[in-house]
């Protein structure tokens, strides 16, 4: 799967917006009823897929984290309990989302730990090698350019730092696949039309899935955009990918 496939996948067909533009419109339009649906199309899975990933970083005692396409700051918060950094900046293109996250970083007594603040994964506005660790979370497949973004969080990471990223992936044995691909090809765009009322973010979902290069493919790019010591790990009979990489 080439790492162009996905960038032609955009929630909107026929639409004269770039795919940044539209992802942004996306997930300001579904921000409230995000993290729910999440939650409940995954059956709470999701929740133990992010732990998973951020103890990865734990021999790692990272003190600054940056999390990219950090939505409602789920792994941002998580990233505070589990590994007690300095400081954790998330990084989204939905104002929506983020003034969600704002809301719960606040609730949760983070202000100082955790700043949540509009910006593009692929021009990443920070010096190089800025942070200790950089997480994503459902995100990069979302990229309107995913080499470009890749090549920007290995950037700002420090030499040494390591970066988790978790994403959806296809079950390639069966029953499993058959299951998953029924799910989230018939089942997926209807819950996201009653209850997200936006049929065409759930409808993007399977389509962008499909579309990322996994596995392999998607350590390969990794390689070649300067990440080294790349692994790829598969959760839930592999619904789920967690790709570690070193700079």
């Amino acid at each position: 799967m080439a790492s162009n496939d996905v960038q032609k996948v955009v929630p909107f067909e026929g639409s004269k917006l770039s795919k940044k533009e539209q992802i942004a419109h996306m997930f300001d339009d579904i921000a409230g009823r995000y993290d729910f649906l999440n939650h409940f199309m995954s059956m709470g899975v999701d929740v133990q897929w992010r732990k998973k990933a951020l103890k990865l970083l734990l021999p790692l005692q990272p003190k600054t984290i940056l999390d990219v396409a950090t939505g409602t700051g789920d792994v941002a918060i998580m990233a505070h309990r589990m590994l007690k950094p300095e400081k954790i900046i998330g990084i989204d293109i939905s104002e929506g989302m983020l003034a969600l996250g704002r809301e719960k970083v606040a609730k949760a007594g983070l202000n100082g730990t955790i700043t949540l603040q509009q910006g593009d994964s692929e021009t990443i506005s920070f010096p190089d090698a800025t942070f200790d660790a950089i997480t994503a979370a459902f995100g990069v497949r979302n990229f309107e350019n995913l080499e470009k973004g890749l090549a920007e969080m290995c950037r700002v990471l420090k030499p040494g730092g390591k970066a988790v990223i978790l994403e959806f992936s296809n079950p390639t044995k069966a029953p499993v696949k058959q299951l998953y691909n029924f799910y989230f090809r018939y089942i997926t765009p209807l819950i996201g039309k009653w209850i997200a009322r936006n049929k065409a973010a759930y409808s993007y979902l399977p389509d962008s899935v499909k579309a990322f290069p996994q596995g392999q493919a998607m350590c390969d790019i990794l390689h070649k955009v300067g990440f080294q010591a790349v692994t790829c790990k598969t959760l839930t009979f592999g619904i789920c990918s967690i790709y570690c990489a070193t700079r």
